[in-house]
Formats: structure tokens, C-alpha cells, sequence
């Protein structure tokens, strides 16, 4: 065994333990390991006075594991009593940590669970050995561990696999995240165009490419460690821009098949869809701002809906469905209902959280609860 450190992170000292050469995702686990410091540290994070960050990098784990240690001083994670990661004083940073004064040691061998609260779900993060023989299912362990918990149902049933197989290419051929964001903003940039036009199918085919590469560059971003500020802007604002414009250029197409909606029927369905967008966003702000989480895990219904509520992925499902019975019109009232449905149900989960706060009852994540 050899130790090696880093006092010159930005984090504070890192003490990497044993050698490891094995890659993965393109890259040597000291070099992952520095990324997810550097990244830590862009939030201002810093290791307690006397503490350094410990790894053995015998082991590859979940980033959630590092967020923990460095808002923990103290906290050791282990497995059968061999270090993986932790934040400790410097004279106890060994291969096989033992607990001490300050020190808390929570051993991962029995699949404890953790809350994630950036990904939004409850499970036992991955720890496993890197050898050139468990680096492929690692990589595919630490990419399925990078899914969101609570999330629509293409992006959680659909098209996994095959964002799998692009990430994992992407990283081979040494693409950034805000390279694949860019081939999909030029899709679905495409595909507006394509669906005011009334090129309906190839709208969607494009429209599919953008929904998968949304998948990947997030995955992309999170498995090599590359996100960046751009790349957040560039992928959340396009997210969040331009759904309405699709449906707004889908009902424009309609007059290439003669099914235009007269005008105030159109203005009527743009109106609903339009405004029950952005109210949805800030119901959703509003019970950030008011109970600390999202709206989508605080019980169990409200995690089901967020599969089916009237998102983007969502509303391509109704919108295939119309194509398929050769009416592209009936598809674009109907997510025009569905956004005025849903907007009605994420009222009353605001208007009902409140209630029940007022009432003196604590507002938490039914996931939470289980950790």
C-alpha cells in the first residue's frame, strides 16, 4: 500500500490512499477523485481545520458519499472496516480507520440507504472495487446511479439503455456535456421548425434525439465530473424555454393539414397551455421556497404524478398518440386539458402543504423518512 496527498486542492488536503490504475469513464480514480474535490469546492465547501479528505482508491463510489463526508467533519464511510471515504483528522487517516474522539464510522456493508437529495431518491449508494475485471459494471453502475429518482416516464423507462450506450461513447471519444448539449439544442431547435410546418413524424423523430441527449449531457456531466456554469445554463434554460414553443408551433402546423383550430379556439389552447407552464413552474418554486424540497417527494402520490404530470415528455406521449389515430389536432387540445388538469393538482398539493403546516404538522419527504 502507498499513500499519496494533495494539500493543494482548493478543498483542503486530500490523502488518497493505495494506487490504482485502472480507468474509469476515461479517467484514473485520483483523477475522478480531484474532479469531485475541485467540484465541491466551486460551492465554497472546505474540510474542517486539521481534517483532510481520506480516500482509498481501492474503491469507486457515489458522489453522494464525498458530499456527505465534506458537510460532515467527522464522518467515515467504510466497508467491512476498510476505509472508502472520509473526512478526519490527518494522524487517523488510514486503510483501516477506528473510531475516535470526533470521529463517526458508518459502515456500508449492509446496504445502509441514504437520501440523495440532489437526485431525489432513497437507496444504498454504490461502492465497489475497480479492477480492469468490475470497470464496465461500475460504469454502468455509476451511470444508472446518476438517474433521478423522481422523474417522467420516458426518461425513467424509456430510453435509459440507449442514453447509456451514447454516454458511455461520448466519454470514449472524449466529448464535453456542453458538446452533446449543443448537438441537442440544434434538434430542438429543428424540431420547432419541423412541427410548425406540419412535419409532425420527423418533428418527433428529431424531437426524440433532443430527449435523449438531454439525458445523456446530464449523465455525461455527472459520470466524468466536467459539469460546468454554461453547461447548467444552457441545459436548465433550454429545458425550461422551450417546451411552450413546441406546442405553439404543433398547433401552427395544423394548417398544413387542414385541421387549423379557429382562432379562438387556437387561443383559447395556447392560453391554457401557456399559462398552466409557468404557473406549474412557480407552484413548484413556491414549495421550494416554503418547505425546503420538492413538490414531487414529499408522499408517494405526489412522486407517481410526477411520472404523468403535464411536462414535456409527458405531453409527447399524448402528442404521439393523437399522430397515431391520424389527428394531430385532438393531441394538442388534449395536452392543453392535461396542463389545466395538472395544474389543478399541483395547486392543491401547495394549497394543502400549507394547510397542514398551518396546522402545526412538520412538511417532509416521505423518502427522507425511510433513510
Amino acid at each position: 500500500m502507498t499513500t499519496d496527498s494533495n494539500p493543494q486542492s482548493p478543498l483542503g488536503q486530500i490523502r488518497l490512499i493505495g494506487q490504482n490504475d485502472t480507468r474509469i469513464w476515461g479517467m484514473t480514480n485520483a483523477e475522478r477523485i480531484r474532479r469531485m474535490a475541485n467540484e465541491a469546492a466551486k460551492s465554497s465547501k472546505q474540510l474542517a481545520a486539521d481534517h483532510c479528505l481520506a480516500v482509498n482508491l481501492a474503491f469507486v463510489f457515489d458522489p453522494l458519499l464525498l458530499r456527505k463526508v465534506i458537510a460532515e467533519p467527522g464522518t467515515v464511510f467504510t466497508r467491512n472496516g476498510v476505509l472508502v471515504v472520509g473526512q478526519m483528522p490527518v494522524e487517523i487517516a488510514v486503510e483501516r480507520p477506528v473510531a475516535a474522539q470526533g470521529v463517526t464510522i458508518i459502515d456500508l456493508a449492509d446496504g445502509k440507504r441514504i437520501y440523495n437529495d440532489q437526485l431525489r431518491k432513497l437507496e444504498a449508494p454504490f461502492v465497489t472495487e475497480l479492477t480492469p475485471q468490475t470497470r464496465a459494471a461500475i460504469e454502468r453502475q455509476s451511470y444508472f446511479g446518476a438517474y433521478k429518482g423522481v422523474t417522467d416516464l420516458l426518461t425513467k423507462y424509456l430510453w435509459p439503455e440507449l442514453a447509456f450506450i451514447l454516454t458511455r461513447i461520448a466519454a470514449r471519444i472524449g466529448m464535453t456535456p456542453n458538446m452533446v448539449s449543443v448537438i441537442g439544442v440544434t434538434c430542438c431547435i429543428a424540431a420547432t421548425f419541423l412541427f410548425a410546418y406540419g412535419h409532425y413524424w420527423t418533428g418527433m423523430l428529431i424531437g426524440f434525439v433532443f430527449m435523449v441527449l438531454d439525458t445523456v449531457d446530464g449523465k455525461l456531466a455527472r459520470c466524468t465530473i466536467t459539469s460546468s456554469k454554461w453547461g447548467h445554463v444552457i441545459d436548465h434554460g433550454v429545458d425550461l424555454v422551450h417546451p411552450p414553443f413546441w406546442w405553439y408551433a404543433w398547433g401552427v402546423g395544423l394548417a398544413t393539414w387542414g385541421l387549423a383550430l379557429s382562432p379562438a379556439t387556437f387561443w383559447t389552447v395556447m392560453g391554457v397551455i401557456f399559462a398552466g407552464y409557468v404557473l406549474q413552474r412557480l407552484i413548484e418554486g413556491a414549495f421550494i421556497t416554503g418547505f425546503g424540497m420538492h413538490i414531487h417527494v414529499w408522499r408517494p402520490f405526489d412522486t407517481w404524478f410526477r411520472l404523468i404530470t403535464a411536462r414535456r415528455n409527458p405531453n409527447m406521449v399524448i402528442l404521439f398518440a393523437s399522430m397515431l389515430a391520424g389527428r394531430p389536432d385532438w393531441g394538442i387540445i388534449a395536452v392543453a386539458w392535461w396542463t389545466g388538469l395538472s395544474l389543478a393538482v399541483h395547486l392543491f398539493q401547495l394549497l394543502q402543504a400549507y394547510w397542514l403546516k398551518a396546522r402545526g404538522q412538520t412538511i417532509t419527504s416521505w423518502l427522507e423518512q425511510g433513510a
